[in-house]
């Protein structure tokens, strides 16, 4: 990816927008994997679409839900990813075979699923109304503990950045830091507006790299705070934000909060409409303002973990924003120079020569350069793909997916590798066995491999409760005047409609 060559001392934020990213159906969330190299994206038909981000293109669809897809989380290597639908199910997913590992099936609506940074047996789970849920793959499970006035049951929750700690936060603006072992409270704060009155917290988003974390508040503050100062402080601390991220003149709600791969820039997608913010963390400048389409609201925004690249969601469609690319020739050769207008080029005598006839002076031997060995077998470990306690990269990480040819009607012995074909007599069988069973069976798709489902129960989770991604469509459904509803239909009714 020529990560080296990237200009460091230059603006690494996106400028302008870079074009859109269509998913047939209409995108609702998205996720980056560890490297950026692939986008998730969770559809309102309950689709996953893996999008290769190198080259734009779809690499693979998982048909995962029936009802819209609301939130996406990466395991660690990339080889797995957990999805939850409006309809209380987490599933998780292996990305290569695009098959259900495992299934949980939930009382109450799912607002969020989030994997251990570190450890791909373990995920977070934020059911509604309900305390945060740690799920262990084995099918264990453990409530995530409240505050001491359990009355507030609106959590958000969030692992750090290695996974050590799990930090939540409730509408009376109070966030617990506890270790993800034991979950034994290790820290807490308010979060306070002015003085007296609490703001309610949103979200919590940590930083991929530093110690930085972010709170979004009802009051329309995005706060920046140190994760080490808050440990420091431990409970009923009082720590300082760095930072106190907001947009004085429109006072605008934010809707999805990030960092940017490096830690140094902060995004904000607002709540009204498609405009992103950015802020430069260490000053708290507002660098940049993202315009969309006029009267599109923002679903979901998240930052290249590795370049300056934003993909934003509204209206089913994902933007992506990036840096105004220039054409810089002088790059390729230290010595070309670009000329306004065309000049006339003064050859010397000797220039293309293969040796300089005019030399008139020898001035000795000339020196014959050492052979060097260059070492082409050793790969140094890039700096941005490595966390800040590593010193090599992951080498079973998934970075890109395997895309096969589709073929109709495949001849005998084809994908078999080379000098692996069956005998004559072999293929003769295989053909009537095949033959004879197409007639009794009519070719019966292979059957998939059966996943392990769990019922998850949560003490008080409501039950009926309808998930806001619903709510809100429902909303729109009686401004609009009632549109068919969101999520594929079920087989036997394709079958009715065919």
């Amino acid at each position: 990816m020529n990560l080296e060559l990237l200009e460091s001392f230059g603006q690494n934020y996106p400028e302008e927008f870079d074009g859109a990213l269509d998913c047939i159906s209409l995108a609702v969330t998205c996720s980056f994997n560890k490297r950026g190299t692939l986008l998730a994206v969770g559809c309102n038909d309950g689709r996953i679409v893996i999008w290769d981000f190198l080259t734009r293109g779809i690499a693979k669809i998982i048909s995962a839900h029936v009802h819209p897809v609301c939130s996406l989380s990466w395991s660690r290597n990339g080889h797995k990813l957990v999805s939850a639908s409006t309809d209380n199910n987490v599933c998780i997913w292996d990305i290569l075979s695009g098959e259900c590992e495992q299934k949980y099936r939930f009382p109450s609506p799912i607002l969020k699923v989030q994997f251990h940074p570190r450890n791909d047996k373990i995920f977070l789970v934020c059911p509604m109304r309900h305390a945060a849920v740690l799920v262990d793959t084995d099918g264990d499970h453990q409530i995530v503990p409240l505050d001491d006035d359990q009355s507030d049951l609106n959590i958000v929750a969030s692992f750090d950045r290695r996974g050590q700690y799990v930090y939540t936060g409730n509408a009376k603006g109070k966030v617990l830091v506890l270790s993800t072992s034991d979950l034994a409270l290790k820290a807490s704060f308010k979060v306070t507006q002015g003085t007296t009155s609490a703001t309610a917290v949103k979200s919590i988003e940590f930083a991929r790299r530093g110690d930085c974390f972010l709170i979004n508040t009802a009051d329309r503050v995005i706060r920046v705070y140190d994760s080490k100062e808050v440990l420091t402080c431990g409970k009923e601390g009082e720590p300082e934000p760095i930072q106190k991220l907001q947009d004085l003149v429109n006072k605008t709600m934010w809707k999805k909060c990030c960092f940017s791969g490096d830690g140094e820039y902060i995004c904000a997608g607002s709540a009204r409409q498609h405009a992103l913010y950015v802020w430069e963390k260490s000053i708290g400048n507002l660098v940049k303002i993202l315009h969309g389409t006029k009267g599109e609201l923002l679903l979901d925004v998240v930052w290249h973990p590795v370049r300056p690249i934003i993909a934003s969601i509204s209206s089913g469609v994902v933007s992506v924003w990036a840096q105004n690319q220039v054409e810089n020739w002088s790059a390729f050769a230290p010595d070309f120079k670009e000329l306004d207008e065309n000049v006339e080029y003064e050859e010397r005598e000797s220039e293309f020569d293969l040796s300089d006839e005019d030399k008139s002076v020898e001035l000795g031997p000339e020196k014959q350069e050492d052979d060097l060995e260059v070492d082409v077998s050793t790969i140094e470990p890039v700096a941005a793909f490595c966390s800040s306690d590593e010193e090599t990269e992951d080498i079973g990480a998934l970075q890109f997916l395997p895309i096969a040819p589709e073929v109709e009607d495949p001849e005998e012995g084809w994908g078999a590798p080379p000098g692996t074909a069956p005998p004559i007599d072999m293929q003769q069988e295989d053909k009537q066995q095949r033959n004879s069973s197409s007639k009794e069976n009519n070719s019966p798709a292979p059957k998939r491999r059966k996943f392990r489902s769990f019922e998850i129960q949560l003490q008080g989770a409501p039950t009926d409760e309808l998930h806001p991604l619903l709510n809100n469509r429902a909303k729109d459904k009686q401004q609009s005047g009632g549109k068919k509803a969101a999520g594929r239909p079920r087989t036997d009714e394709r079958k009715r409609t065919k």
